[in-house]
């Protein structure tokens, strides 16, 4: 509850610390999750991914509910939340970070712009640091950002019972899509 409340505290920080600078926020952003196993692939898609990203600076966070994730069986999101992810304990997953040189990317070319994305993403109170890629696009007044990056679920303290090793991939292709709005 707490690990909760400093996050969300935080978020409130880096809302009102940046007003004066350029932030774009999102609470509509898109997670997907793929794995593709022997048996059968599974994918799961969140639509409530709340963002936000500092163009003056680079900061760069994201925060999203675990139960939000919808399945294309309801056995597999029970299982998602119940005996993987454990979301009754673990209610959220983060990423708290930057890109690092945006004072120097031209988003007003309207051109899709490669970017590094580093910083720590926490899924059940395990953080880790990330350094991926993606890529900017600014298109009238919002930015479309995407990336797309691999999670091992046992880095996570996410623990596959053999009986499901077959069904699930030892690596998650994750893909994050968000349009972000000036505030």
């Amino acid at each position: 509850m707490l690990r909760k409340l400093l996050l969300v505290t935080f978020m409130f920080m880096f809302v009102a610390q940046s007003l004066a600078a350029q932030v774009y926020l999102t609470r509509n952003g898109t997670i997907r999750f793929f794995s593709e196993a022997p048996l059968e692939n599974i994918e799961a898609v969140n639509r409530q991914v709340n963002s936000a990203l500092n163009v003056e600076n680079g900061e760069f966070v994201f925060r999203l509910p675990m139960r939000s994730f919808s399945f294309e069986k309801a056995l597999m999101q029970e299982h998602f939340n119940d005996n993987f992810v454990e979301s009754h304990k673990y209610p959220n997953a983060s990423f708290q970070g930057e890109i690092p040189d945006m004072d120097v990317l031209d988003l007003t070319s309207g051109e899709e712009i490669d970017v590094v994305v580093q910083g720590e993403l926490t899924i059940k109170d395990v953080t880790k640091p990330i350094r991926e890629t993606g890529t900017l696009r600014m298109e009238d007044d919002t930015i479309h950002g995407k990336a797309v990056f691999i999670v091992k679920p046992e880095a996570y303290n996410i623990r596959i019972p053999n009986r499901y090793t077959r069904n699930i991939a030892s690596e998650i292709e994750v893909s994050v899509d968000v349009t972000l709005s000036p505030q």
